[in-house]
């Protein structure tokens, strides 16, 4: 019997209502792990070239690890991956909770979707058994209630569910997954995947939690994290959630403000996670078994914006997103508009940013009122916000033509086009590449867009200079270059990131920087819960492995360094704020990516080569891309 995984992975053919069983091999599990490599696999080999992504040949794979749900904290993370509705590539997407854990619990590591069902459906799975179940009941309802129906169906409140909600319902592009009405696998469309395939939710309770090799070294494990959050640089996160960074990104100018115009915003303080902790914030939340509890629970009761807390709270991305992108400083209409996307089911960072976008059109004149269904679109106006998230949303009007996201309604509208700050449709998320000069290659380069969760920001390369020497990166960079040092430190912890979303690691908890586990811990919980004798570089491989199976995707699909661009906005000059007068030149990215691609080992095209895909064991990836 293996330790920490089951062995078991549920494939769901929704079109002949089919369910089987695979059962592979240790090897597998031990060269992908779980999560966005072990879904890249899948998707590669069962999802046809050229598919569309809302159709029944796309895959969608919903991915636990190899750790998952072992008493440590930062495990209980899943990973969807599947062709991406948003941008035409591959998909990919994490969220934490509860739910990872309880699918393990409930008797598989990773599930494996293809087709569509005629009518609404929902998987239904617990202690080792799987069904399917009609859901023309949830169609419709927003996310908390789809939850608290299922769970009155199935008579257990310890059931957690991940859905897709109303606006994946309706079309939305940029539609999440949603678990616990409140934790979101919120980039690339993954929820309107779901909902294309007349898939409501999944499901899971269960009690068969496998067994870890070491159990002694896991609680060692799970004390030592406890003992020194009150030590580490997460202990912030407990305190203020990832709002704690606002004021600092502010200060140093690198604030994404009235999208993207400046790094700095007059109402930062309005919306940072200081003020809601000193005003709306009820609680702390969690994921399971973790002990950092940085998850907002708030609730306003009072005003235009009251607050239901069973929605969560806002994250950074999100304060940023639908508060500076806006120019909006109202903490309680962010925080609305946080909720309404969490009942919708939506992703925050688009939903905002093309929100932002439409706003930039209008103070320009290149969007009326007439258009806008009468809303006054301009910076600042949190009314406006809030009712373009809700028409979002729903999917009426103007609302209709946002739900697209800000790169297909600008080729829609034939306007706006240079305002749009995405790469590969996907939106920006709220870190400036004008500040972090190494954010331009990897938003560029990165396989699913724009992602600032895809390697260690710049200012780390000198904060930590004892755990970047075990990834060997010991030449500390001066801010903001992006020279070789710089290009060889992003493509390193690219890596490492790329491990982390493998082995479905929370990017708080486990890192090479600030994070409260190191590469080595990273290293000591894989041994301690699988027992296999793993090293950092056996495990920093699965991370280059897993971004070339991303990269390969794209590939077949037509795409290469044509895609790997920068939107024009960053080329202009950053207006107030400490980074006054900063920006991006196309001269320094294209140097940076061709260089970045020799380290990589892919051709001046960025297309993985045969000799590096049968490095990392690849060979049937070369061989489906004809290599």
């Amino acid at each position: 019997m293996p330790h920490g995984y089951h062995g078991k992975i549920l494939h769901v053919d929704l079109t002949e209502q089919k369910i089987e069983v695979e059962e592979p091999e240790e090897a597998f599990y031990r060269k992908y792990m779980g999560g966005s490599a072990m879904g890249a696999t899948y998707l590669l080999k069962q999802t046809p070239a050229g598919a569309d992504p809302l159709g029944p040949e796309n895959t969608l794979c919903l991915m636990d690890s190899v750790v998952t749900g072992a008493p440590f904290s930062g495990q209980s993370r899943c990973t969807a991956t599947a062709k991406s509705p948003l941008t035409g590539v591959v998909g990919d997407s994490q969220a934490g909770g509860f739910w990872p854990a309880e699918l393990k619990a409930a008797g598989f590591d990773g599930i494996v979707i293809r087709g569509a069902a005629e009518k609404p459906l929902y998987l239904w799975l617990h202690d080792g058994e799987a069904e399917l179940r009609d859901a023309a009941h949830l169609w419709g309802k927003f996310t908390a209630q789809a939850e608290d129906s299922i769970r009155e169906e199935l008579n257990s409140n310890r059931i957690q569910v991940l859905q897709c909600g109303p606006a994946a319902e309706k079309g939305v592009r940029f539609s999440a997954l949603i678990n616990n009405a409140n934790r979101a696998n919120g980039r690339t469309g993954m929820g309107l995947v779901m909902a294309s395939k007349n898939l409501k939710a999944v499901a899971v309770l269960g009690r068969k939690r496998p067994a870890p090799a070491d159990a002694a070294a896991v609680k060692a494990l799970a004390r030592w994290g406890a003992d020194n959050l009150e030590d580490s640089d997460v202990a912030g996160l407990g305190l203020v959630g990832t709002a704690e960074v606002l004021l600092s990104q502010n200060k140093k100018g690198g604030l994404p403000t009235r999208n993207w115009e400046s790094g700095f915003f007059e109402g930062a303080e309005a919306i940072s996670g200081e003020r809601m902790s000193e005003t709306i914030l009820k609680e702390r939340d969690t994921c399971f078994a973790c002990v950092v509890r940085c998850k907002r629970v708030v609730e306003v009761s009072e005003g235009p914006y009251r607050v239901d807390p069973r929605y969560g709270g806002p994250e950074y991305e999100t304060l940023a997103t639908l508060g500076s992108y806006c120019g909006v400083s109202d903490l309680a209409a962010v925080s609305y508009a946080n909720q309404l996307c969490n009942m919708y089911g939506m992703d925050t960072i688009a939903c905002g940013a093309t929100i932002a976008w439409a706003m930039d059109c209008f103070e320009r004149g290149l969007l009326t009122a007439e258009q806008t269904d009468g809303i006054q679109l301009r910076f600042g106006n949190a009314d406006a916000m809030v009712q373009m998230v809700e028409r979002i949303g729903k999917r009426e009007g103007f609302g209709r033509v946002l739900g697209e996201g800000s790169a297909r309604a600008a080729e829609t509208l034939g306007v706006g086009q240079d305002l749009v700050v995405a790469v590969k449709n996907n939106e920006l998320p709220a870190h400036m590449p004008r500040v972090k000069r190494s954010l331009a290659l990897i938003y560029a380069v990165n396989p699913f867009g724009a992602d600032h969760m895809s390697h260690e920001h710049d200012g780390s390369y000198a904060d930590y200079p004892e755990r970047m020497a075990e990834l060997d990166l010991l030449d500390p960079q001066p801010p903001r270059v992006l020279n070789p040092a710089m290009v060889r430190y992003s493509l390193y912890t690219q890596y490492m990131y790329s491990c982390l979303d493998s082995i479905n690691l929370c990017q708080f908890v486990f890192g090479p920087a600030w994070p409260l586990y190191g590469p080595s811990q990273m290293v000591e919980a894989v041994r301690a819960v699988t027992g296999w004798d793993v090293s950092l570089w056996e495990l920093m491989k699965v991370g280059e492995r897993r971004l070339n199976l991303l990269r390969a995707f794209n590939v077949r699909e037509g795409r290469d360094s044509a895609a790997d661009t920068v939107p024009p906005k960053l080329l202009i000059p950053l207006k107030g704020g400490k980074s006054d007068g900063w920006a991006v030149t196309a001269e320094e990215v294209e140097t940076a990516k061709a260089l970045y691609y020799q380290m990589a080992g892919w051709d001046e095209r960025g297309r993985p080569t045969r000799a590096k895909l049968e490095e990392l064991a690849l060979g049937w990836v070369a061989d489906e891309l004809g290599l």
